[in-house]
C-alpha cells in the first residue's frame, strides 16, 4: 500500500493544492510531540492543546475553500436557472442539449469538490487515529465530539458535508428533468419517479454515499460477503470491468450459490433417520452432516487457486462433482451401505465453489454494481439455507421405481442430483468465460485529460473512505520513512501460503476470526442436532423439524434490514457486536436442560435467540472484518474471503464431530454436552472481545 501522505499528494488536484490538509507536516508534528514528552520538555496537557489548535486551523482553511467553491457553484446553478426557465416558454432540442451539458459541467466540478472533501476527510482520520496510536489516548472521541456537535461546527462540513446537499439536489433534479430529450419535465419529487439514468448523477450520489460514510441494508449485506475492495482502482479499470461482465454468467454464480446452500441443509431433517436405517446410531448424523464441511475446507484452497486462472472450468467440474456426491448419497439406501452415505456428502463437499463465485463477483463485476452482486451473493446463501429444510419437508413420498427406492431420505440426493444437471447445462450453454488479456489488449488510444480526470472522479468517489488496518498503517510508515520501492511493492503483494496469510491479521482481526468461528460453531450445534434432540424431547416429525429450520433460516433477511437500515445508525459497530455475542452466550445458557421439563417453548425461544443473535453477530464481524482486514488479502489465492470461509468451515466439522463423540454418552446427555463447548468459546470470544475492545473499531 502507498503511503497515504504520497497517496495525496499525488491525487491532489493542483489548482488545489494550498487548501488540502498538511498531512506530511502533522504527521512530523505527532513525532515531534512524542519525543518532546518523552525527553520531558513538554507535557501531555500542551501537546493535546497544541494538536487542537493546528486541526482547528487546518478544517478551517478546508471550510473557508469549501464554502467559496459552493458559492462559485451556486452561482452557475442560477445562470442555468436562468436559461432553464427560458427555455420552458419556447423549448428546442439543441438548447435543451446544451442546458443539460452544462448541468453535467457543474455536476463534475461537484465531483471534484466532493473528492477533494473525501482526501481530507481521510486524512483527518488518519491523523487523529495516529495521534491515538502514538500517545495511547483517546483523544479523536473527544475532538469529534466536541467539535461535532458544536453549533458553529466547522468539522461537520467536512464530515457531513453541510451545504453540499443543496447543491446536490439542484444538480440532479435538473438532469432529471433535462433527461428526456423531448422534454419530460417531471421532478424527482413526484411519484412514481423516474430513474436517473445520467452518469454523473449516480456518481455524486455514490460519492455522497461513501462521504458520510452511510450505512444501508444494502452495503451491510454486500460486506457479509467479505468481497474486499483493493485501493482506489486505476482510471482504465471500469473499461476493464465492463468487458469482463456479463449478466448472465453473474446470474450463473449465484444460482451456484444457492443451489449449493440447499444442497447444505436438505438432509439436515433427515439425516438421523437416514443413519438408523443403515445400521448407525442416530448421533452419526453429526459426522453425515459434517462430511461436506470437512472436504470443503480444502475443496476452497484448490477452487480458490484455480479461479485464478478460469472460472467456467471449476464450475464446471463442481457440477459434475455435486451431480456424483448426491448420486451416491440417493444410492447409498438401496446398497445398505453408510460408507456410500459418508462418500457421497465428502464428493457433495469437494464440490463447494464459494470461493470461485466469490473471486468472480470480486474480479468480473463493475464497481458501480459490485455492492449489489456481493448483496445477492449473501441473499442466495440466506435463501437456500432456508429452502434447504423447507424442501426436506415437502419430499415426503415413498414409491420404487425398479430397484431404486424415493423416500424422505433419498429425494434430497435425487432431487439435488437432477438440479445440479440442468444447472450444469445451463451453464454450458449460457456461461462466458471473461478475458484474462483484457487489460494487454486494451484500446491503444489513451482518452484525454478531461475524459480521465472525469473517470478518476467517478471511479474514486465510489470506493470507502478508508480501508485500513494496524498493519497498513505501519506499511504506510515503513514505505514514507524509508522512501523506497521496494517496500511499497512488497505491501502490495498478495499473500502465497495459508501461513503467510496469517502473519497479516492483526491481533484485532484474529479477535473477529475467532468471533465468527464460535458463531458458526453455536449454529451448527443447533442445526445439526435439531432432529435428533427435537424427536429425544418432543417426537417431532421430520416435516416438522423441517418447518422450524426453514423458519430460522426465513429470518436473515428480515433481522439484516433491521440491523443494517436502522441499528447500525444507532450504535457503533463494536456495541453491536459485543451484545450480539452477549445474546448468543444467553441463548446457549437457556438451551440447556437442567432442572425442569424440557419443553417446546423453552428449545423454540432459546434456539432463536441463539441463531438470531448470531446473525446479528455475523453481519456486524464481517462488516467490521471488511473494513479493517489488511489490504493485500484482498487479491490472490489467500484472501480474506479464504481465511473466513476456512474458519467458518473448521467450526462446522468439529461441531458435526462433537454431535457424534456426544452420541456415545446416550441422546439424554448429548443436548447439555454439545452446548458446554459453545458456551465456553463464547465466553472466552466476549473476553477477548473486551480485551481488545479500543482496537475492533
Amino acid at each position: 500500500m502507498v503511503a497515504f501522505g504520497k497517496k495525496l499528494k499525488a491525487r491532489q488536484i493542483q489548482e488545489w493544492q494550498a487548501y488540502y490538509i498538511n498531512y506530511k507536516l502533522m504527521k512530523k508534528k505527532v513525532k515531534q510531540y512524542a519525543h518532546q514528552i518523552e525527553v520531558g520538555t513538554l507535557e501531555r496537557r500542551h501537546v493535546l492543546k497544541d494538536f487542537s489548535r493546528m486541526l482547528d486551523n487546518q478544517i478551517e482553511k478546508i471550510v473557508l475553500f469549501l464554502l467559496e467553491q459552493q458559492g462559485l457553484l451556486a452561482s452557475k446553478l442560477a445562470k442555468l436557472r436562468e436559461q432553464h426557465d427560458a427555455l420552458e416558454q419556447q423549448p428546442e432540442i439543441s438548447q435543451i442539449t446544451e442546458l443539460r451539458e452544462g448541468y453535467r459541467v457543474v455536476g463534475y466540478d461537484l465531483l471534484k469538490l466532493l473528492y477533494f472533501v473525501e482526501m481530507n476527510a481521510i486524512g483527518l482520520r488518519k491523523i487523529l487515529k495516529k495521534f491515538d496510536k502514538r500517545f495511547r489516548y483517546r483523544f479523536t472521541d473527544y475532538y469529534v465530539k466536541s467539535r461535532a456537535n458544536h453549533p458553529y461546527s466547522q468539522l461537520q462540513q467536512v464530515f457531513k458535508h453541510v451545504g453540499l446537499g443543496a447543491v446536490v439536489g439542484a444538480v440532479s433534479r435538473n438532469l432529471h428533468e433535462l433527461q428526456d430529450c423531448q422534454g419530460s419535465y417531471l421532478s424527482i419529487y413526484d411519484p412514481p419517479a423516474l430513474p436517473l439514468q445520467d452518469p454523473v448523477v449516480d456518481s455524486i450520489k455514490a460519492a455522497v454515499d461513501r462521504l458520510t460514510h452511510s450505512t444501508n441494508f444494502l452495503n451491510f449485506m454486500a460486506q457479509h460477503a467479505l468481497i474486499m475492495q483493493e485501493d482506489l482502482p486505476a482510471p482504465a479499470e471500469e473499461q476493464i470491468d465492463e468487458e469482463r461482465y456479463h449478466y448472465v454468467s453473474l446470474l450463473l454464480n449465484l444460482a451456484n450459490t444457492f443451489l449449493y446452500m440447499v444442497n447444505t441443509y436438505i438432509i439436515v431433517p433427515t439425516a438421523d433417520n437416514y443413519s438408523m436405517s443403515l445400521g448407525a446410531a442416530a448421533t452419526v448424523c453429526g459426522i453425515v452432516i459434517g462430511a461436506m464441511a470437512v472436504a470443503q475446507v480444502f475443496s476452497s484452497v484448490y477452487f480458490s487457486a484455480w479461479s485464478n486462472r478460469s472460472y467456467f472450468r471449476p464450475l464446471v467440474f463442481s457440477s459434475i462433482v455435486l451431480f456424483v456426491g448426491n448420486a451416491m448419497y440417493a444410492l447409498a439406501y438401496d446398497l445398505n451401505s453408510l460408507t456410500m452415505l459418508l462418500l457421497g456428502r465428502l464428493f457433495c463437499g469437494f464440490g463447494s465453489a464459494r470461493a470461485v463465485n466469490r473471486r468472480y463477483i470480486s474480479d468480473c463485476v463493475p464497481l458501480k454494481i459490485r455492492m449489489q452482486a456481493s448483496a445477492g451473493f449473501v441473499s442466495a446463501s440466506a435463501l437456500g439455507m432456508a429452502c434447504g429444510p423447507a424442501l426436506a419437508g415437502i419430499l415426503q413420498i415413498n414409491f420404487k421405481i425398479y430397484k431404486l427406492t424415493f423416500n424422505a431420505m433419498t429425494l434430497p440426493g435425487w432431487v439435488m442430483a437432477v438440479a445440479w444437471i440442468v444447472y450444469l447445462i445451463w451453464l454450458w450453454f449460457s456461461f462466458k468465460e471473461p478475458s484474462r488479456d483484457v487489460e494487454e489488449n486494451n484500446s491503444p488510444h489513451a482518452p484525454d485529460s478531461e475524459t480521465a480526470e472525469k473517470n478518476t472522479l467517478e471511479k474514486g468517489l465510489k470506493q470507502p473512505l478508508l480501508i485500513t488496518s494496524e498493519e497498513q498503517q505501519e506499511d504506510d510508515e515503513d514505505a514514507e520513512a524509508d522512501g523506497s520501492e521496494e517496500v511499497s511493492q512488497e505491501s502490495r503483494r498478495p499473500a502465497t501460503s495459508i501461513a503467510s496469510a496469517y502473519r497479516l491479521l492483526t491481533p484485532s482481526v484474529k479477535v473477529q476470526l475467532l468471533i465468527y468461528f464460535m458463531l458458526k460453531y453455536a449454529m451448527e450445534i443447533l442445526l445439526s442436532e435439531s432432529s435428533v434432540v427435537t424427536t429425544y424431547y418432543f417426537s417431532w416429525s421430520t416435516g416438522t423439524v423441517a418447518v422450524f429450520l426453514a423458519c430460522l433460516g426465513l429470518t436473515v433477511l428480515p433481522v439484516n434490514i433491521v440491523v443494517g437500515s436502522y441499528i447500525s445508525n444507532m450504535f457503533e459497530d463494536r456495541q453491536i457486536l459485543l451484545a450480539s455475542e452477549i445474546m448468543v452466550c444467553v441463548g446457549i445458557l437457556l438451551s440447556f436442560h437442567l432442572i425442569i421439563p424440557y419443553s417446546v417453548p423453552q428449545y423454540v425461544c432459546s434456539g432463536l435467540i441463539m441463531f438470531v443473535s448470531a446473525e446479528v453477530l455475523e453481519g456486524v464481524n464481517l462488516s467490521l472484518l471488511s473494513r479493517v482486514m489488511s489490504s493485500r488479502l484482498s487479491r490472490g489465492t489467500y484472501n480474506g474471503g479464504l481465511l473466513s470461509t476456512e474458519a467458518g468451515t473448521i467450526a462446522r466439522v468439529i461441531a458435526d464431530a462433537t454431535i457424534t463423540m456426544a452420541g456415545f454418552l446416550g441422546q439424554s446427555q448429548l443436548l447439555n454436552i454439545t452446548l458446554l463447548p459453545s458456551l465456553l468459546i463464547c465466553v472466552i470470544s466476549i473476553a477477548a472481545t473486551c480485551f481488545t475492545y479500543n482496537s475492533l473499531y
